[in-house]
């Protein structure tokens, strides 16, 4: 089985209360690529700069994941984004956000990208991400956006969502695409639009999922310390679509199921947290 993501490969700076770093590895196909790896071979697809180096590269590498379809633009630099989290660390505050190489990404996909099992689309321009899925012979295929595409971009937003199997955005955003109030009626509204099913993130709070058939909800996994949730969403969609491409790439209701717990626990990773075990330790046998 392999799995193709198209989407950003960036240097964060992030800042909370609990700490502060300059210029990590980030950026949604980064993310994703990590979690996926535990399950299927993984392709992403996207640009860099010069800054990318040697040290960026084997981050991925040795996780098997295949670049060969990362661009190397060269004279530029890579995409970067500075953001700070208060004490609710559901919500970051962007500080800087430099393009770079992304603002003139035009997706340049391998043969083997476009003859992937599954695709997953991270949050990009939807008519890129509409450019892509007409290049790729995917089974299953997954799209990500976020709520500047709904307010400028929303008619292409909705023709890209047509053209996947899954949605897999946070809960307000569905509301906002359709206008309805209501989570679950909003999920059915998309699911009219084409895709089989319907992946709502909702931060620590966990993640929905709706299909035809019915209702799944699983709660997020209780970290006592969490430090960074950047790319925790990112995180949860490769462990979703890493497990299932993994196991066949179906969409049955068991293994969707299975992929929301997956997902959930590299999600958890993602968040930088270390789990207190004093407890656990005084109340043993």
């Amino acid at each position: 089985m392999s799995l193709t993501v198209v989407g950003s490969i960036a240097f964060d700076a992030v800042k909370t209360p609990f700490g502060e770093r300059e210029r990590m590895l980030g950026g949604a196909a980064v993310h994703f690529s990590l979690a996926a790896s535990f399950f299927t071979e993984v392709r992403p697809v996207g640009p860099v700069g010069d800054d990318f180096g040697a040290a960026e590269f084997e981050v991925l590498e040795s996780r098997g994941i295949l670049t060969d379809d990362i661009e190397r633009v060269e004279g530029g630099r890579s995409f970067f984004w500075r953001g700070r989290y208060g004490y609710d660390l559901s919500v970051a505050h962007t500080e800087d956000t430099q393009l770079g190489v992304f603002a003139e990404f035009e997706p340049k996909l391998s043969e083997g990208s476009k003859a992937a099992d599954t695709l997953f689309l991270a949050n990009i321009q939807p008519d890129l991400q509409r450019q892509v899925r007409s290049q790729c012979a995917a089974r299953l295929s997954g799209l990500d956006s976020m709520n500047l595409w709904i307010e400028t971009a929303k008619d292409s937003l909705r023709a890209a969502i047509a053209e996947v199997d899954c949605l897999l955005v946070n809960d307000a955003e569905i509301r906002q695409l359709t206008g309805e109030s209501n989570l679950a009626r909003a999920a059915r509204a998309v699911m009219e639009l084409g895709p089989c099913a319907v992946v709502a993130k909702q931060g620590e709070y966990g993640a929905a999922l709706f299909t035809e058939n019915g209702f799944f909800a699983l709660p997020g996994f209780p970290l006592e310390d969490v430090r960074d949730p950047t790319g925790a969403g990112d995180s949860f969609a490769g462990g979703f679509f890493g497990y299932l491409d993994g196991h066949g790439g179906g969409l049955d209701e068991a293994h969707l199921r299975r992929a929301m717990g997956y997902g959930t626990v590299l999600a958890s990773f993602a968040s930088a947290a270390r789990r207190s075990t004093s407890a656990s330790r005084r109340c043993a046998g």
